[in-house]
Formats: structure tokens, C-alpha cells, sequence
């Protein structure tokens, strides 16, 4: 796909998103790398944008330069963000009570702690991202030690979990168990959220404890 006509589709599946004002987003192209400048309201809608851009088809990479604008009188302190941000990790099912620590820096929030699944690190994260005043999250929470399955039967649920998938080509992609739980993924997808459907087949499976994601966009 040619960069113009790439760049307008991501154009247009900005405007198209409804949790993303596209006014004040800037879209470039350079070899199917896109990159979005300008600003928003809010991180949740500078996270929306990111997600908007990666599943055009075309998109190689996605670098994101949107800055979070919140309004003079919206703005929220850090002690607030941080009550809320803990208020709202509880109300999550499957987190376990205690487990996730949270410090906040001029809006700038970093998740700690240590959880048994992935899924209960991107619950934690998915909550805190949308409170108001938020600028930023780093998700350093961990995956604490588990009983690792054996090899072949990690990789055979995961390729399972490929094939059931219907907007994945699941042909494409090799999975490689290495030592401790880790989990390598190489191949080709056709679009950048592809990458992310593979990605979480692989955190699915009991005894995964890193993914790495070496898959290319073709």
C-alpha cells in the first residue's frame, strides 16, 4: 500500500472511531510506519487512537507523539488519581485484594506488584487508563512463578488457539517454547493487531510467563 493512500485510511478509521475526537490528530506514513502527533483529552483517548491506527490494514508500526492536554480546571491531583486508581483496581473481578501497588507522578501512573495471570495485569491497566488526570501508565506488575507446563503441550494449546481464531492466518506464525515459560512468536500477520490476537493465545496458556513477539507485518 502506497504511504498517501495508507495515511488516509488511518484518517479515516480515526474519524470513523467514536471514542477519538480527530481534530487535533495528525497523521503521517513513511514506509508503512504511521505516526500520530497533535493532542487529546485524555489518555484513554490517545490509547483508542493508538488502537485505531494498528488495525488499519498497511500499518507496519505505529509511533505514537499525541500528547494528553487536560483543561487548566480539569486537571486532577496526583493523590486523587492515586485513591482512584486503587478504588478502581478493587472493584476488578479476579484481582487479588493487595496485589497491585500504584504511584502516581505528575499524572504519570506506574503499576506494580505481583499477579498469577496476564489478563489480571491488563485488568489493572485497562481500569486506571481511563480515570481522568491520567497521563501516562507503565504496567510493571509481574507474573509470579508458576509450575511450567510441559513444552510441547504449551506449544500445541497455543497453536490450537491460533487455529480457532477466524482473523488470524494462523499458518504463518511459529511458536517456540523456550526455558522458564517463555514463549517466542515468529512469522508474518497482515495487520499490526494480528500481532496482538497472537500474542494473547499465547498469554492464555497456563505456565506462560514472557512472550516474545518477533512477528513482522506483510
Amino acid at each position: 500500500m502506497e504511504d498517501k493512500t495508507l495515511r488516509a485510511a488511518v484518517m479515516d478509521e480515526l474519524a470513523f472511531e467514536p471514542s477519538v475526537n480527530a481534530a487535533h490528530i495528525g497523521v503521517t506514513a513513511q514506509n508503512g510506519v504511521v505516526t500520530l502527533t497533535g493532542h487529546v483529552g485524555t489518555y484513554a483517548e490517545k490509547w483508542a487512537a493508538e488502537k485505531a491506527a494498528e488495525r488499519v490494514r498497511g500499518a507496519r508500526a505505529v509511533a505514537q507523539e499525541i500528547e494528553v492536554r487536560y483543561a487548566y480546571d480539569k486537571k486532577t491531583s496526583d493523590n486523587d488519581i492515586a485513591e482512584r486508581a486503587l478504588r478502581v483496581i478493587g472493584w476488578q473481578c479476579g484481582l487479588p485484594e493487595g496485589a497491585i501497588k500504584v504511584k502516581i507522578e505528575s499524572g504519570f501512573v506506574t503499576l506494580s506488584g505481583t499477579v498469577d495471570w496476564h489478563f489480571q495485569r491488563q485488568s489493572a491497566e485497562s481500569a486506571v487508563r481511563k480515570l481522568a488526570g491520567v497521563t501516562g501508565v507503565v504496567n510493571a506488575i509481574a507474573l509470579r512463578p508458576a509450575a511450567i507446563a510441559h513444552a510441547p503441550d504449551v506449544e500445541s494449546r497455543i497453536r490450537s488457539a491460533l487455529h480457532r481464531h477466524a482473523d488470524l492466518e494462523a499458518n504463518g506464525i511459529d511458536v517456540t517454547v523456550q526455558g522458564g515459560g517463555t514463549v517466542r512468536l515468529d512469522g508474518k500477520v497482515h495487520a499490526l493487531n494480528e500481532r496482538w490476537i497472537a500474542e494473547q493465545a499465547a498469554w492464555s496458556v497456563p505456565g506462560v510467563t514472557r512472550v516474545e513477539d518477533h512477528l513482522t507485518v506483510a
